[in-house]
């Protein structure tokens, strides 16, 4: 009796141990150490960039021609034929009206008429003169007569002189009832068709068409103050991009592009500041070979602000604010985050410049900025692929790493 008495209660201790055990194994989250600080939240962490770059200020702009031509007709008249198609690229020279001619021929036939007539009596009157001045040596006629038809000489001179302006006025109406293109460009369509009479007085010449020209073009673009007193200041120190001539290069693209793909060359400044916006407008010249770029579009220009210089980069996710304050988390080896207020500058090739507050080579939280706490312990995991720079021609030497 007593040996089953032990085998129980033997039994029972056991079982109460395994209880235990099973409690305390249930109480453990599986896979963490009993010993050892808890971990904190994970986080994406990038390195701080140090680069060689020269900040840019954008601006807004809008294409425009180099040359705007209203084609007027000079002679009035009935328009005898349209030579060109609407938006068709034409030549300088290239005809594109005809007025009927056929009165202003007649008008040059009379023309010339009456210069042959005026050289006849020019070249009778030379001789009438030349025979007074002999007869003057002789006494035959009177010194009045003589001087008489020296001044009809004169006089004879003058009309075909006037006979052969005239005539040359009729040569050039002929001329001008052909309307040819005085620059090369695009053509709009013709306001004026077939059979419709114009005007060429002065004043009042009926509007036929314009005429645009395509390459190169202009980007106006309205800079301010701040802006052009830094830029002055960078040209007159000869320390900004520039072409062979010495223009300073810009950078711009349209309104579906990415980023700022084409290039261009400050062409000239305004003269005067405009008190009402604080601006001044610039004039930025541009290649057209294409023909893509037309008046009137809407354009991103990039004008360098700033010499080339070492420059601080950072991720723009990694930025946070706080009211007015700018903030990054900073990883030390603790792999605790430090709140870090900066102070910003503009964006260069995706990435944020960053004037104060950071140095090369720190690690700053760039994804889950949201879990973090400042003081707080973070789990950091390296970004695993850099930021592309993605400059646009002419910027990827000024960004280059150093």
């Amino acid at each position: 009796m007593q040996s089953k008495l032990h085998g129980a209660s033997l039994l029972l201790f056991v079982s109460a141990g395994l209880l235990s055990a099973c409690r305390k194994d249930a109480g453990a989250t599986p896979g963490s150490s009993p010993a050892g600080p808890p971990s904190g939240p994970p986080v994406t962490v990038a390195p701080v960039l140090v680069r060689d770059i020269a900040e840019t200020t954008e601006f807004t702009g809008r294409l425009g021609p180099v040359d705007d031509v209203e084609i007027r007709p000079r002679v009035s008249g009935q328009v005898d034929e349209v030579h060109f198609l609407s938006g068709q690229m034409v030549k300088r020279g290239d005809v594109l009206f005809t007025i009927d001619s056929r009165g202003f021929r007649a008008t040059l036939a009379a023309a010339e008429a009456a210069v042959v007539q005026a050289a006849v009596r020019a070249e009778n009157s030379d001789k009438e003169a030349a025979r007074a001045t002999q007869l003057l040596t002789t006494r035959a006629i009177s010194a009045e007569e003589s001087e008489s038809r020296t001044a009809r000489q004169a006089e004879a001179k003058a009309a075909l002189l006037s006979a052969e302006a005239t005539r040359d006025i009729a040569k050039l109406d002929i001329d001008y009832a052909q309307v040819v293109a005085p620059v090369a460009g695009r053509v709009s369509r013709a306001l004026v068709t077939q059979g419709n009479i114009v005007s060429g007085a002065p004043g009042a010449n009926t509007l036929l068409t314009t005429i645009v020209s395509v390459d190169p073009m202009y980007v106006y673009v309205d800079v301010d103050e701040n802006s052009l007193l830094g830029l002055q200041k960078l040209m007159r120190a000869n320390e900004l991009p520039h072409d062979d001539k010495g223009r300073v290069l810009v950078e711009f693209g349209l309104a579906d592009e990415e980023g700022f793909p084409r290039t261009g060359v400050v062409e000239s400044l305004g003269n005067r500041l405009d008190i009402g916006t604080g601006s001044i407008l610039m004039r930025v010249l541009v290649q057209n070979p294409d023909g893509l770029l037309i008046p009137g579009l809407f354009a991103r220009v990039r004008i360098p602000t700033t010499a080339k210089h070492e420059t601080t980069l950072v991720n723009q996710r990694a930025i946070g604010t706080d009211q007015s304050q700018k903030f990054v988390y900073v990883v030390g080896d603790d792999n605790k985050a430090q709140q870090r207020s900066v102070t910003l500058g503009p964006i260069v090739d995706g990435l944020r410049v960053v004037r104060t507050g950071l140095e090369a080579g720190e690690l700053i939280i760039v994804n889950g900025l949201q879990r973090v706490r400042p003081g707080s312990p973070v789990t950091p995991e390296l970004e695993k692929t850099a930021p592309a720079s993605g400059g646009a021609p002419g910027e990827k030497s000024q960004a280059a790493s150093r």
